[in-house]
């Protein structure tokens, strides 16, 4: 968790920037500089979680790994973005600090979506290694404990 958290903090920021950027640079609408964002974090994020986060799991099915990350982060993506949006149109609140306050909170809701899925369906656990066939369990050099009836 603290691994996805550090990839994740670093994810927020460079969507943050990129949002902001967006919006100082660009006459686009709230929304809009929220996907492109959200698009740009979505690719550092995919970076750091399969080289740093979860390096360690299964890498034989690519292709099926970055399908359903893109699924998942399409479905964060429309979560963190709907938060913004309605914000920005049903309630009018789109000064440049509240655009911020409620794009971070859509980010909020979007990451807990986001953990559960990744974790759950794309970067699988490898399976558990059991015994090797005809191998002895090593000795620990302490007694098994003597149950007292």
């Amino acid at each position: 968790m603290a691994k996805f958290g550090a990839v994740g903090g670093a994810g927020v920021l460079v969507n943050l920037g990129v949002f902001n950027l967006v919006r100082q640079v660009t006459d686009l609408q709230v929304v809009r500089a929220g996907v492109i964002a959200t698009i740009v974090a979505i690719v550092f994020n995919y970076v750091g979680f399969r080289y740093f986060t979860y390096r360690d799991r299964d890498k034989s099915g690519r292709t099926r790994e970055m399908s359903l990350f893109l699924l998942f982060s399409a479905i964060g993506l429309v979560i963190e973005n709907g938060v913004l949006y309605a914000a920005t149109y049903g309630f009018g609140w789109d000064s440049p600090l509240q655009s911020n306050i409620f794009k971070f909170l859509g980010i909020g809701v979007a990451t807990l979506f986001r953990f559960w899925s990744y974790r759950t369906w794309v970067f699988r656990a490898l399976p558990a290694r059991g015994p090797v066939a005809g191998s002895r369990p090593v000795a620990t050099g302490r007694e098994p404990k003597q149950r007292v009836p």
